[in-house]
């Protein structure tokens, strides 16, 4: 397994949180998603090598912008 951490701007409440989760849980490979509005951290798990441009385009299709932290 594989742990991937960025770091995420805009999000405001849970329901952020949540919209980030359903879009970056529905990456291939993707096991487990832990996002936080209040620290702006995002935690991906993965079962394999995730490439990073697909969790950024899926919290860029949530509505929010991210940077891989490394």
């Amino acid at each position: 397994m594989g742990t991937s951490r960025y770091t995420v701007t805009g999000m405001t409440c849970g329901h952020c949180e949540r919209s980030i989760r359903q879009e970056v849980g529905g990456v291939a490979g993707v096991q487990d998603v832990e996002v936080s509005a209040k620290t702006g951290a995002l935690v991906v798990t993965s079962d394999g090598p995730v490439d990073d441009a697909q969790i950024l385009d899926a919290v860029d299709e949530a509505g929010y912008s991210a940077v891989r932290v490394a």
